[in-house]
């Protein structure tokens, strides 16, 4: 079974890193990967005080920074205990699309952020869904596309983020 999935994630990596051919492509997934790493999240944190006014905004913004603190804790922790090298290092004909912040694979923390504050701002603002949405999709795909990442690092870093941001909206109340 474990063989069947790494098959299943080199080939998934093979297929969407080839797109990286076209230009275009390379630049936009790039450019949505630094915007992931948290220059979007930080404008958005700022932003939230403007959008919901006074205590609201700042209670929102202080969610999101304590999740997205707890959330870095998790991936380290998990990166560190499991040392799964990434895509590019294991299989020569996947391309490096952009320098990782790290060294590790598994989960993502882009992924793991982006899905934890679409939850969390969601839940104070849902007239972002427009954007974040879409966002929180392209920064996802793009850990794969670039060979950053394989599709379940991807999918189990959205389930954790997921996971951080149900239990603090249970604590927030």
């Amino acid at each position: 079974m474990l063989q069947a999935i790494i098959r299943y994630d080199v080939s998934v990596c093979l297929f969407l890193n080839r797109a990286l051919r076209a230009q275009v492509v390379h630049r936009l997934f790039a450019l949505v990967s630094r915007l992931g790493d948290g220059v979007f999240w930080y404008v958005l944190m700022g932003l939230m005080p403007l959008l919901l006014g006074g205590q609201p905004g700042l209670t929102a913004a202080l969610h999101l920074a304590g999740v997205g603190l707890v959330g870095t804790l998790i991936y380290k922790v998990i990166k560190q205990g499991t040392a799964r090298p990434r895509p590019y290092d294991v299989v020569s004909a996947i391309k490096l699309g952009c320098d990782p912040l790290d060294l590790y694979s598994f989960p993502s923390g882009h992924t793991l952020h982006a899905v934890a504050f679409t939850i969390i701002a969601l839940s104070y603002l849902s007239a972002l869904a427009w954007i974040l949405m879409p966002f929180t999709i392209l920064v996802a795909a793009s850990r794969v596309i670039l060979g950053l990442h394989y599709p379940t690092d991807v999918a189990c870093g959205a389930i954790i983020g997921a996971s951080c941001a149900w239990v603090s909206l249970l604590i927030v109340g």
